[in-house]
C-alpha cells in the first residue's frame, strides 16, 4: 500500500487529511459565508431601516386578518353603545331612528346623545391607546403611559384653573383650558429634559415629567382646597367620564386627534430602530432627536386632547399596549394599529358595562377602566413573560 502524493511530489503522511476532503472545507463557516456576509448585512441594513426583519407573506396576511376582526369587534361595540344604557332600543327601532331621523322613537336620544358619545369614545380610545404604545417604546419602560410627561397633570391644572379663577361652570367649556395645560405640561417636561449632554433621553423625560406632574399636582390641590366650589365642579371632570359629551366636544377634538394618529402611525420603524439603542439607530440612518420629538408631538395631541374632552381615564394607555405585544409581539409597525383599534373596543366596552350595572344611574367609564384594567394588567404579568419584553 502506497502513501499518496502530495502536490510538491514528497510522500503525505498516512494519518494527515486527505485531499479528497477539500472539495467538503467550503461547508465551513470561514469559507461558505464568505461570499455572502455582505449580502447578509446589506439585507439586514434594509430590514432595519424598513423597521424590523421582513414579514412573510402569511404573517402579513394573519395581521390583515386579525386587523380585519379588530374592526368587526369594534364596530360591533359602537352598535351596542348606541343600543344600550338607560333606555334600550330595539334593532328595528335603531335603525328607523338612524335612517328617519324624525318622528322615529328616541331620534334624539340617539343622535344628540348616544352617537356623539360613541364617536368620542371611539377616538378617545384609540388616542389613548396610541400614545401610551408610543410612550412605552420611546421610554423603554413597560409601566409608562401617556400621564408620563405630565399630561394627565397639566390637563387637571387647565382645568382647575379655569374653574377658579375663569368663572367656567360647565365641563364642555374646559376643553381649550385643559388641552393647553396639557400641551403646556409637555412643552415644559421636554424643554428641561432636553437641556445638558445628550439631550431628551428616555431616562431624562422620565424623571422630568415625575417631578413636573407633582408639581401641577400641588397647585391643583391646593386650589381645590381652597375653593369648595372648584372642588365640586372638579371631582366630576377628574374620574373620566362620556356621560357630558356632545357633538361640540367632538368638533373641538377631532382635529387633534387625527393629527396625533397620523403622527404615531408613521413612528412605528423609527421606534423598532430605537429600540435597538440609540447608536444603532443613528448607523441605519435614524434621526433620534426627530423621531423622539414627533413622538412627543403625537403623545401631547393625542393624550392632551382626550385627556380634555373626558378627564383622565386610568389603565387603558398602560394595559391595550400590553395586551397587544402578549398576542402579536413587540413590531411597533403592527402594535400601534392593534392598539388604536382593541383600546376603543374596551373603552366603549367598560362605557356600556357602566350604563347597565346601575341603570337608570350610570358608572363612569374611568371608574370601570380602574376596576378591569387592573386585573387583567396584573394577569398579565403573571402569566406572560412576553409582556414585559419591549
Amino acid at each position: 500500500m502506497t502513501s499518496p502524493t502530495a502536490p510538491d511530489g514528497r510522500a503525505a503522511p498516512l494519518d494527515a487529511p486527505a485531499d479528497t476532503h477539500a472539495d467538503a472545507r467550503p461547508d465551513t463557516p470561514a469559507d461558505a459565508h464568505a461570499d455572502a456576509r455582505p449580502d447578509a448585512r446589506l439585507d439586514a441594513t434594509a430590514h432595519a431601516r424598513e423597521g424590523g426583519p421582513p414579514q412573510r407573506p402569511r404573517g402579513r396576511a394573519r395581521h390583515v386578518r386579525n386587523l380585519t376582526l379588530a374592526v368587526l369587534a369594534l364596530l360591533l361595540m359602537c352598535a351596542l353603545s348606541v343600543a344600550l344604557g338607560s333606555a334600550e332600543f330595539s334593532p328595528s327601532a335603531l335603525a328607523d331612528a338612524l335612517l328617519r331621523r324624525e318622528g322615529a322613537e328616541g331620534v334624539t336620544a340617539i343622535w344628540d346623545l348616544r352617537i356623539p358619545r360613541t364617536l368620542v369614545g371611539l377616538g378617545v380610545g384609540a388616542a389613548l391607546g396610541l400614545a401610551g404604545a408610543i410612550m412605552q417604546s420611546l421610554t423603554r419602560n413597560p409601566l409608562a403611559d401617556p400621564g408620563i410627561l405630565g399630561v394627565n397633570a397639566g390637563a387637571a391644572t387647565g382645568v382647575a384653573l379655569a374653574f377658579a379663577f375663569f368663572g367656567l361652570t360647565d365641563l364642555r367649556g374646559s376643553v381649550w383650558f385643559a388641552f393647553a395645560g396639557a400641551a403646556g405640561a409637555t412643552v415644559l417636561v421636554y424643554t428641561l429634559g432636553s437641556r445638558g449632554y445628550g439631550g431628551a433621553t428616555p431616562i431624562r423625560l422620565a424623571l422630568v415629567g415625575t417631578a413636573a406632574d407633582a408639581a401641577l399636582l400641588s397647585i391643583v390641590w391646593a386650589v381645590l382646597l381652597l375653593d369648595s366650589d372648584t372642588l365640586h365642579r372638579y371631582r366630576f371632570w377628574s374620574v373620566g367620564s362620556l356621560a357630558a359629551v356632545d357633538a361640540a366636544t367632538l368638533s373641538q377634538i377631532w382635529v387633534f386627534l387625527a393629527a396625533g394618529a397620523l403622527f404615531a402611525l408613521r413612528l412605528g420603524p423609527s421606534l423598532n430602530a430605537l429600540a435597538l439603542g440609540e447608536d444603532t439607530a443613528r448607523s441605519l440612518g435614524v434621526d433620534v432627536g426627530r423621531a423622539r420629538l414627533l413622538a412627543v408631538a403625537a403623545v401631547t395631541l393625542l393624550c392632551g386632547a382626550a385627556t380634555a374632552a373626558v378627564g383622565p381615564v386610568f389603565f387603558l394607555g398602560l394595559a391595550v399596549p400590553h395586551i397587544v405585544r402578549a398576542l402579536i409581539g413587540a413590531d411597533q409597525r403592527w402594535l400601534l394599529p392593534y392598539s388604536m383599534l382593541l383600546a376603543p373596543t374596551l373603552l366603549l366596552a367598560c362605557d356600556v358595562l357602566g350604563r347597565l350595572l346601575v341603570r337608570p344611574a350610570e358608572l363612569e367609564v374611568g371608574i370601570i377602566t380602574a376596576f378591569a384594567g387592573a386585573p387583567v394588567l396584573i394577569a398579565l404579568l403573571r402569566g406572560r413573560r412576553k409582556v414585559g419584553e419591549l
